[in-house]
């Protein structure tokens, strides 16, 4: 998890693109037919590389606490890919979990603590089939710019002031990222529509997701 500079958000934040994320002040151009890169921890050193074979899906801002966020910044930048297209190609025994109780099994070097790949090994979870990706962490360009920003509110419990909140919001919407507390509406009537079909499928047993 990166550091935060809770002095930078005191009153009127005065960078708002810097404290949302680093890369917002450049977000990546996608182009068409792009099909995938490398993904590289910060190590100087012996660097984790993943091999990623596939344009990411549903990129968008994070404020959930879990997520794998650059030093300073409020939100992490996170999209979906394929699990088949993912592959740690260099430095694979750098790896670790963060966190084996978590539903995403985030995956972070140890030295830098960079994370590098996030799965769901549950099958009868809605996400079951990808993997979560920091495209931010990739040279390559041509990668899907975020699009929309979740969990929202989370970022009060890093420190951000709960006043600032609605010019949060609103510079969130200047920036074409609308802002929800939840996931996007249609990852949310993804997971629905999912339950549902599980539902039926087993209707003596109650299914349960979580979010993180």
């Amino acid at each position: 998890m990166g550091r935060l500079d809770t002095e930078a958000m005191t009153g009127l934040v005065p960078d708002f693109l810097a404290v949302i994320h680093p890369a917002i002040s450049h977000p990546p151009v996608q182009i068409e037919g792009f099909m995938g890169g490398l993904l590289k921890c910060q190590c100087d050193k012996s660097p984790v590389v993943v091999n990623v074979a596939s344009q990411t899906s549903h990129n968008h801002l994070c404020g959930c606490s879990r997520c794998w966020k650059p030093d300073g910044a409020l939100f992490s930048q996170v999209a979906v890919v394929p699990r088949d297209a993912v592959r740690v190609t260099e430095n694979a025994d750098k790896l670790g979990l963060v966190d084996p109780s978590a539903v995403i099994q985030r995956y972070a070097c140890r030295d830098c603590g960079v994370h590098l790949v996030g799965r769901i090994e549950a099958s009868s979870h809605p996400f079951f089939g990808l993997d979560f990706i920091h495209t931010e962490l990739s040279s390559d360009v041509g990668w899907e710019p975020p699009k929309f920003a979740a969990f929202v509110s989370s970022i009060i419990e890093a420190g951000f002031p709960a006043a600032e909140m609605p010019n949060m919001r609103r510079h969130l919407r200047s920036l074409g990222l609308e802002p929800y507390d939840c996931l996007s509406p249609e990852l949310m009537d993804a997971i629905s529509s999912h339950l549902v079909l599980q539902k039926q499928s087993r209707p003596s047993q109650r299914v349960e997701v979580a979010a993180e």
